[in-house]
């Protein structure tokens, strides 16, 4: 298949400061509560290297299966964007995320995460779209709004 990459776009609002917002990524007890967490899943473990260069191992046992989650921070800069690639499976290359998170004037931050995925994952893109919204309310609850 030929093409550049599928866009998917997904903001939200949060109560949260944008430092608490931009430390959520980055901090393992944290994220272990939030990023890629499911309701019926048990999570396994959440490594995360939070430094340009550094990588993020999460794992969460679904059913029988475990779900991995692994990347490389590519861009740090706090507490305004973070960019990583991140994969689910090592036999297929990275997709770029972008996290552009801006401070509001009434209090609160909006974050607003952009994924690049390949165009044969093009039947992927509601889900992903979906699976990416749902890890921001995620956040959100875990943030306290």
């Amino acid at each position: 298949m030929t093409g550049g990459p599928i866009h998917i776009r997904v903001s939200r609002r949060f109560t949260a400061s944008a430092e608490r917002v931009f430390d959520a990524w980055l901090d393992e007890t944290t994220a272990g509560r939030w990023w890629f967490a499911t309701p019926a899943g048990k999570m396994q473990s959440v490594k995360i290297d939070g430094r340009v260069g550094g990588k993020f191992h999460i794992v969460e046992r679904r059913g029988d299966d475990d779900a991995e989650h692994f990347g490389t921070f590519i861009e740090l800069d706090r507490p305004r964007r973070i960019v990583l690639d991140f994969a689910t499976d090592a036999h297929h290359p990275p997709t770029r995320v972008t996290i552009e998170i801006a401070a509001l004037r009434e209090g609160g931050c909006e974050l607003t995460l952009s994924h690049d995925i390949a165009p044969e994952w093009a039947e992927y893109k509601d889900r992903t779209n979906q699976g990416w919204t749902m890890i921001l309310e995620s956040l959100a609850k875990t943030l306290g709004g």
